[in-house]
């Protein structure tokens, strides 16, 4: 099956399996129904939850829906005869909470299945497990059980990891950012190739970016207000959770003088982040996005804050770093999800007895705006991303809000780009063709734009109270956190 009327990007030859219908999952389903041959009948849900909006909207697809958690007692059993039902070759699409990723991947490897899924997500119970250390409650830990996975069994059966907006397309906008800022500072460069990680990351030094911001606003707002003891977001309130309690984390630049008293470093691995003892939903940061100018972010953890200060790495003949950018998220949500984050932090971290996904009828306007902020350079930050409103979302796709788009077409991408790459082993979203990617998604993200400013985090401060700031280096993490 697909849709005539949209470009079909490719044959899905096998069972689609696809491993949670939250918000990103029913916005995915249409995409895949627009731009890929398959068969009707083999596509399948895998969802535990099932209320009468789920059930019409299965029937009106024709989806076949088991109603079941994937966990890690029965994953084997429930997936392999799914998976492996009838000819071709099938693909798991893994959009849910709490399902062991890298489990999920050798297990779909073994099998010759293709596997996507927008965060390295572990089994139900870490994120709150109050023995773990926080070093071993970090996305740094996860995504060192990836990167062991995939130098252990090298090559076979594609499985793109994190691949959502972000981490995801946030890695492709680095690229396409780093590209123009270079052309814009006529500095003389031949673009490196897909694969070419240390070419890319002596063009960032050589451009002269210090650190990197996923710098997001969310503005879209609803028709009522946030009623008491709720969590309203745009996306899985359950995903936002569960990140906002891990600490903070951040790639940790080469050009960083000062380090926070509760910072930690890790010891093993590829040490391209630290991290805070402290929650990432209750560290801010000072940050800068077109529409608002400067704001106050959150400091969430996210994969991208440490893959892309590691793909970035510049290192000498024996090994030890010369170059890396500092990175990190700088996430300002929408009105709702911050007063509901304001409400579960006042009640000691305790969440609110109803979590509720904010969809395109609760919400009456308003735009995601998704980019990245390449700072430090002689052209001071240059912010480039996806300014996608609530209403051209309406008009291009079904349900879904602004920031469910976002993710969902980047699903769509990072799928496109395994299907033309079956062979390509496990994949960071920074390691796929970040051109491919965009290509196909770029229909799905509005207005996708460049602006240069000339703010620095020493700006816009009310000079009443004394601070410790670096005044010779405006980027210096020391002046970005919120102290």
């Amino acid at each position: 099956m697909a849709d005539s009327t949209y470009p079909v990007h490719g044959e899905i030859t096998g069972p689609i399996v696809m491993i949670g219908f939250g918000s990103i999952g029913r916005g995915t389903l249409p995409l895949i129904e627009r731009h890929f041959k398959y068969d009707r009948n083999r596509l399948i849900v895998i969802e535990p939850r099932e209320d009468d909006a789920d059930a019409e909207l299965y029937a009106r697809h024709g989806v076949r829906h088991i109603k079941a958690h994937v966990t890690k007692e029965n994953y084997k059993d429930l997936l392999k005869p799914l998976l492996t039902e009838g000819e071709g070759q099938a693909f798991c699409v893994n959009l849910s909470v709490d399902t062991g990723s890298v489990d999920l991947i050798k297990f779909c490897r073994k099998l010759d299945v293709l596997y996507i899924d927008t965060v390295v997500e572990p089994w139900l119970g870490f994120y709150f497990d109050k023995d773990m250390k926080n070093a071993d409650r970090t996305n740094y830990a996860l995504r060192e059980t990836l990167r062991k996975e995939k130098e252990k069994h090298p090559g076979g059966t594609t499985a793109v990891s994190t691949c959502g907006a972000n981490p995801g397309m946030v890695s492709w906008f680095v690229k396409q950012a780093l590209l123009n800022l270079a052309k814009d500072l006529e500095v003389k460069f031949e673009e490196p190739s897909q694969d070419d990680r240390e070419g890319w990351a002596k063009l960032m030094k050589k451009v002269g970016v210090k650190g990197i911001h996923i710098a997001e606003r969310d503005t879209q707002r609803t028709k009522n207000p946030k009623p008491f003891n709720t969590f309203w977001n745009t996306w899985s309130v359950e995903g936002f959770i569960s990140e906002g309690l891990q600490p903070a984390e951040l790639g940790w630049g080469t050009h960083e003088k000062w380090i926070p008293k509760n910072a930690k470093k890790q010891k093993k691995g590829c040490k391209a982040a630290i991290y805070l003892e402290q929650p990432g939903a209750n560290t801010r940061v000072r940050s800068w996005c077109p529409t608002p100018g400067p704001q106050y972010g959150f400091l969430v953890t996210h994969n991208e804050s440490i893959s892309i200060a590691d793909f970035f790495t510049v290192r000498d003949k024996d090994g030890d770093v010369t170059y890396r950018p500092t990175c990190h998220y700088a996430y300002h949500p929408c009105n709702d999800a911050v007063l509901s984050l304001h409400e579960m932090f006042g009640n000691g971290g305790h969440q609110q007895p109803v979590l509720h996904v904010l969809d395109e009828n609760e919400l009456v306007d308003g735009v995601d705006e998704l980019g990245v902020l390449l700072y430090g350079h002689d052209k001071n930050a240059y912010w480039y991303g996806s300014r996608l409103s609530l209403e051209e979302t309406r008009r291009i796709a079904p349900y879904q809000n602004a920031t469910g788009l976002q993710v969902t077409s980047a699903v769509l991408a990072g799928m496109v780009w395994a299907l033309e790459n079956p062979k390509a082993g496990i994949v960071e979203a920074d390691e796929v063709d970040y051109k491919r990617c965009l290509e196909v998604q770029m229909p799905y993200l509005g207005p996708v734009e460049g602006h240069y400013t000339d703010w620095t985090p020493l700006d816009g401060r009310p000079g009443l109270f004394p601070e410790d700031l670096d005044t010779k280096d405006p980027w210096q993490f020391r002046n970005v956190l919120v102290r």
